[in-house]
């Protein structure tokens, strides 16, 4: 039986020529239906090209995603995305905005069917109060449940979070990643979490993959979480196993790092730059 999401061998550049970069190299993943994973790394990694070819938003070069045994050959509604950056309509409301993606995905809804699709996502993610305000009226939080709430709305069978919380003040992340958790055991989607927050994968995650850095960034070693759910923050934090996951993770990315300062060789040569006296510019000026 074949894996529920699948990446074999995936590998993924951009430019020509000379500066043709193999961002992605030899990609391979299982994902099983209902799992929540959390890919790792450091910033330029290739972590949102990952997401990209999941979603079908860009192609790879060399290999192939399967999402039920069928290879992704486009966007679809069978995988929603959350972005960092919210992706709302300013003048659309709350309602608006969902409403707008609900219809392209379910068009042969009644209006009474639409509205009870509409508000059982909201009330998902406790935006009732503000079923009716503009993207401007809510905080950068609350904008995020509604992006949330659109993804889940349109009923994929993956979710897709590209670092959905980085934007957040500490307080706001802590409490959304309290709902991000809550909403996948609802939902019983299966998750995939880009994130660079070691704490936030093991928190949320079921295993979490470190993406070596850049370029041919691949997957490193998986860690497998075993905390019962649903989490509890604090306990975890007490927790002497979830130091010492951490620890192996940061270290296992640390040494990942490491091998790339040592690999990269290229040398570049600096320009022969010398200041330029001003001072006896600077005397006439003064004595005039």
């Amino acid at each position: 039986m074949s894996a529920f999401l699948e990446l074999r061998n995936v590998s993924k550049s951009y430019g020509t020529g000379a500066d043709r970069v193999e961002v992605l190299k030899n990609i391979n993943l299982t994902i099983e239906e209902g799992e929540f994973i959390a890919i790792v790394g450091f910033t330029g990694s290739g972590k949102t090209t990952l997401i990209s070819l999941i979603a079908g938003l860009i192609e790879p070069d060399e290999g192939e995603i399967l999402i039920k045994g069928k290879p992704i050959t486009g966007p679809g509604p069978d995988r929603g995305v959350v972005y960092q950056n919210y992706s709302l309509l300013p003048w659309l409301s709350v309602y608006g905005n969902i409403e707008l993606a609900v219809k392209k995905v379910f068009p042969n809804l009644t209006s009474t069917q639409r509205e009870e699709h509409i508000t059982r996502y909201i009330k998902m993610v406790n935006l009732l109060p503000a079923l009716h305000k503009l993207p401007s009226e809510l905080s950068g939080g609350m904008r995020q449940r509604v992006s949330v709430a659109r993804a889940l709305a349109m009923d994929p069978e993956v979710l897709l979070l590209d670092e959905p919380l980085s934007a957040l003040d500490a307080l706001t992340r802590g409490s959304l990643q309290i709902e991000i958790e809550r909403i996948w055991r609802e939902s019983k989607k299966t998750v995939m979490l880009i994130t660079n927050d070691v704490d936030e994968g093991i928190l949320l995650a079921d295993r979490v993959i470190p993406l070596t850095p850049g370029p041919k960034a691949t997957l490193g070693t998986t860690f497998k979480i075993n905390f019962t759910r649903p989490r509890d923050k604090a306990e975890i934090n007490a927790d002497p196993n979830f130091k010492k996951e951490r620890n192996q993770i940061n270290y296992c990315l640390m040494e990942l790092g490491k091998h790339r300062t040592v690999e990269q060789t290229e040398q570049y040569e600096l320009p022969d730059i010398q200041p330029k006296d001003i001072s006896k510019k600077g005397q006439a000026f003064l004595s005039f």
